[in-house]
C-alpha cells in the first residue's frame, strides 16, 4: 500500500507532513504531496554481486574531446565535450541556452550522430532556430518527446554519439505519478540519463531552468550528479552574454566564455576585455580600471562608484556587480585607515558592462574609485590596478599576477599598479624582459599600504 510524502520543490527534502515553510532550505509555499509507491517498490530488492578491479589495473588514459565548433564553449568545457560526460547548463529564459546547444549539435554531429531531443518546442520551431543561425546537419536528429522510457529506448538503438536534452524539467517518468517539472521526476529522469550516458559512453548535455534566485531548478543534488555545472549570465539591457564554469570535473572551475548575441546566433568574443571597456570615458572621477581573473582568463573591467550625500539616518550602500558585504567593509576600511568621513554618504559601486566580480583582487580598485569620486578626482585614464585589502590597509598579493600585467599591456595600458610582492615577482620573471621592450612600456607601480596606493594613484 503506497502513502503520500511531501517534498520541497526548491531543495528536495522530504516531510512527513505538509508545512507552509520548509525547514532545510526556509522557503515559503514549496512543499508538494507526492506518492511514493516507486519508492517503497524498491525495498526488498535484491541485488547481483558486481565485478570489482584493482585500481593499478584501471586504465586512465583520457577520452579524446570532441570540439563543439564554439571556441568559447570549448574553453569552458575544458578543451571540449569529453564522452561519456554529464553537462548541466542553466539560465534564464530566452538568455541562449537553446541556440548555443543547437549551434554545437550541428558542429557535433560532424564527427558522429547527434540526437537533440526537445521537450518545449516541436521539430519545425528548432529547425527554424537552425535555418536562422546557420546549425543545419543531416546527421543531427531531432525528436520532440518527454517520456523518459521513450527516449531512453530511442538512445539504446541508435547509440549517438551525444544526446542534447531541452529541458530536463520536462521530462518524465512513468514510475511516478507526480507533475512534470518536481523534484522527484527531475531527480530520477537526471539519475537514469546519466546512468546510461555513463553505461554506452555517449556525452549527454542537459539544459536546466533556473529558479527566481538564479539556481537551477530541482534539487542540489542534481548539480552533484553531473560532470560540469555551468550558468549563462547577462541580461537583456546588453547583448553580451557570459557562460560561467561552477563546477567541471575535467577542467577549471570559474572559467568562463564570453559570447555576443545576435540575430546568427552566439558569436564568440575572443578579446573579452575590448568588450568591457569599450564605452568607458576617460578622465572621469570615480572611475577605475581592474585586472581580474575569471578562472585561467585574465579580464579588464570598469569599476565604477558614486559618493552622494545622503537622506537617510543610516547611509546606504550598494553594488551591482560585486559582494555588498564587501563593499560595506571596504567602506569601513577607508574611513578608519584613510580618515574618510564617509558616514554621511551614499555609496553606490558598480562593474560596467554587467560582469560580476568575486575575487578579492577587486578591493584596490573598488577603493580607489570610491576615493576618486569623493574627492572629484580623477585617476590617470592609462592606470590599470589589481590587489587585495585587508582591514588594517596593507595591499596583499594576488595570484596569476602575470597573466594581468600582460593583459594590461597588451591593450596599451602603461602604468599598472600592484602589491609589492607581486611586483617583485613580476620583476623576477622573464615578464619584465618582455614589457621593457615593448612598444607600451608599461610601469609597475608597487604599494605596500592603501595610504601609499593613494599617495601614487591621486598625488
Amino acid at each position: 500500500m503506497s502513502k503520500s510524502i511531501f517534498v520541497c520543490q526548491n531543495c528536495g527534502a522530504e516531510h512527513r507532513k505538509w508545512a507552509g515553510q520548509c525547514l532545510d532550505c526556509s522557503e515559503w509555499n514549496c512543499i508538494v504531496e507526492q506518492n511514493d509507491a516507486a519508492i517503497t517498490a524498491r525495498v526488498g530488492s535484491k541485488g547481483k554481486v558486481l565485478n570489482s578491479s584493482s585500481i593499478t589495473e584501471i586504465s586512465t588514459k583520457e577520452s579524446p574531446r570532441r570540439n563543439t565548433g564554439v571556441e568559447e564553449l570549448n574553453r569552458v568545457l575544458g578543451g571540449g565535450l569529453v564522452p561519456g560526460s554529464a553537462v548541466l547548463i542553466g539560465g534564464d529564459p530566452g538568455i541562449g541556452k537553446s541556440t548555443l546547444l543547437l549551434q554545437a549539435s550541428s558542429h557535433l554531429a560532424a564527427l558522429g550522430g547527434i540526437l537533440y531531443i526537445t521537450g518545449e518546442e516541436s521539430v519545425s520551431q528548432v529547425k527554424m532556430r537552425g535555418e536562422r543561425i546557420d546549425a543545419l546537419h543531416q546527421d543531427l536528429m531531432l525528436i520532440s518527446a518527454s517520456e523518459l522510457e521513450s527516449i531512453m529506448a530511442t538512445i539504446s538503438k541508435q547509440r549517438p554519439a551525444a544526446v542534447v536534452i531541452d529541458s530536463i524539467q520536462t521530462m518524465v517518468t512513468n514510475r511516478l505519478t507526480s507533475a512534470p517539472g518536481t523534484v522527484s521526476q527531475v531527480r530520477d529522469c537526471a539519475a537514469a540519463l546519466i546512468q546510461q550516458a555513463k553505461q554506452l559512453g555517449h556525452a549527454l548535455i542537459l539544459a536546466g531552468h533556473v529558479t527566481k534566485d538564479g539556481s537551477i531548478a530541482g534539487p542540489r543534488v542534481l548539480e552533484h550528479m553531473v560532470d560540469a555545472v555551468l550558468y549563462f549570465e547577462g541580461d537583456k539591457g546588453h547583448t553580451h552574454r557570459i557562460l560561467r564554469a561552477v563546477k567541471n570535473r575535467f577542467g577549471p572551475a570559474g572559467e568562463i566564455g564570453v559570447f555576443e548575441m545576435s540575430d546568427r546566433g552566439l558569436i564568440g568574443i575572443r578579446d573579452a576585455s575590448k568588450l568591457f571597456l569599450a564605452e568607458r570615458a576617460h578622465d572621469v572621477p570615480g572611475s577605475t580600471v581592474l585586472a581580474c581573473m575569471e578562472g585561467t582568463r585574465p579580464l579588464l573591467v570598469e569599476v565604477q562608484a558614486l559618493v552622494a550625500p545622503t537622506v537617510y539616518s543610516t547611509p546606504k550602500r550598494s553594488s551591482v556587480g560585486l559582494d555588498i558585504n564587501r563593499i560595506a567593509m571596504l567602506a569601513a576600511v577607508l574611513e578608519r585607515r584613510i580618515g574618510i568621513p564617509l558616514g554621511q554618504y551614499d555609496i553606490y559601486v558598480n562593474v560596467a558592462g554587467g560582469a560580476r566580480i568575486s575575487e578579492p583582487a577587486a578591493d584596490l580598485a573598488v577603493l580607489l574609485a570610491i576615493i576618486s569620486a569623493y574627492q572629484e578626482k580623477p585617476l590617470p585614464s592609462d592606470m590599470a590596478l589589481f590587489g587585495e585589502v585587508g582591514l588594517t590597509g596593507e595591499i596583499r598579493p594576488v595570484g596569476n599576477p602575470e597573466a594581468r600585467v600582460r593583459e594590461a599591456a597588451s591593450l596599451g595600458f602603461s602604468k599598472l599598479l600592484l602589491p609589492r610582492e607581486n611586483e617583485t615577482r613580476v620583476q623576477e620573471s622573464n615578464l619584465a624582459v618582455t614589457l621593457r621592450k615593448s612598444a607600451v612600456g608599461l610601469t609597475c607601480l608597487p604599494a605596500k599600504h592603501l595610504s601609499e596606493a593613494v599617495q601614487i594613484a591621486l598625488g
